[in-house]
């Protein structure tokens, strides 16, 4: 599903930390013979992945310490089978004390065009004592070095 690795860091050419391309395979298709709404899903997740895990230095999704309380994705333009996306992930202003939230943007490789946003809102969470916990500083720093506004991306 997922094509080269994802990139990290910002420059002026690409503000979001994050972003990975994907091709629409034929597993991917609805009867209507475009991209199924539900792949984005699977695609936001390996985007936070990507992004979480690089900014919490850690090697394995099973050691996140987030849940994710809520998911949104809106579509804006059909894909086709081979069609090459590009997807990016920011974290989004304001940071809750315990919650925060990222966007998801999608792109046509070839257009540039956005043809899809996503949004998660994740909590931090404690497995062990099944509570959530505040976000810990050194993580809110970074997510504050890479906010986006939401309304400037349709939210």
């Amino acid at each position: 599903m997922a094509g080269p690795s994802a990139t990290t860091g910002r420059s002026a050419d690409r503000p979001w930390p994050v972003r990975r391309s994907f091709r629409v395979t034929f597993h991917d298709l609805d009867p209507l013979d475009h991209l199924n709404h539900a792949v984005y899903f699977p695609w936001m997740e390996t985007l936070r992945c990507d992004y979480y895990l690089a900014l919490t230095h850690a090697t394995d999704p099973r050691s996140l310490d987030i849940i994710i309380a809520e998911a949104t994705c809106r579509y804006l333009a059909p894909l086709r089978y081979g069609d090459e996306v590009v997807g990016e992930v920011a974290p989004a202003e304001p940071l809750g004390r315990t919650s925060f939230t990222l966007l998801y943007r999608f792109r046509h490789a070839v257009s540039s065009s956005v043809v899809a946003r996503g949004r998660t809102v994740a909590v931090t969470y404690d497995y062990a004592r099944a509570t959530k916990v505040s976000i810990p500083d050194d993580r809110r720093r970074a997510f504050e070095a890479d906010l986006v506004d939401p309304a400037t991306e349709g939210w």
